[in-house]
């Protein structure tokens, strides 16, 4: 971060992003962040969708965590949906480092990764309750789709996708 004028100033250009196991600690933490967080907004678990770490291994998937002044502070990532789609899993930015940019940072990384391994299209699904993430991927060129995977049928669930 720096200071200017008495503000402090973080910017995209602050966030350094890298690939990582998804069964890596420091994934595993972000993405235990992430459930919590869903299970504030839904209740349970948060999200009981089937993911194995293997989903997430090049060139099938790939995760991604973003640091900021070397902390932690975002992840996302994707896994096959076919052969050239890929689906966005678990996103999500602690709530310290919210409106700096990160999550806007990941998705374009998870985005490139995706079609570094000759993905198309991105497809995700989320919830009713999750209005950032919504107005986020709308803003960032995502368009509804019908609903698929394992919380096609439950009620609230919205699923979008967007050409790579």
């Amino acid at each position: 971060m720096r200071r200017r004028a008495g503000r402090t100033l973080d910017t995209v250009s602050e966030i350094e992003i890298r690939v990582v196991r998804f069964d890596a600690p420091v994934a595993q933490q972000l993405i235990s962040a992430a459930l919590a967080d869903l299970g504030v907004r839904y209740g349970g678990t948060g999200d009981d969708t089937p993911v194995h770490p293997t989903e997430f291994e090049p060139p099938d998937g790939a995760f991604l965590v973003a640091h900021l002044a070397g902390e932690p502070v975002g992840c996302g990532g994707w896994r096959s949906h076919g052969e050239d789609t890929a689906e966005l899993k678990r996103m999500y930015t602690v709530p310290a480092a919210r409106g700096r940019g990160v999550a806007r940072a990941v998705l374009a990384a998870v985005e490139r990764s995706a079609r570094e391994q000759g993905r198309k299209r991105m497809v995700l699904e989320c919830g009713d309750k999750q209005p950032e993430a919504i107005a986020m991927y709308a803003s960032a060129g995502y368009d509804r789709i019908p609903n698929f995977g394992f919380y096609k049928d439950a009620e609230g669930c919205i699923s979008f996708g967007r050409t790579l």
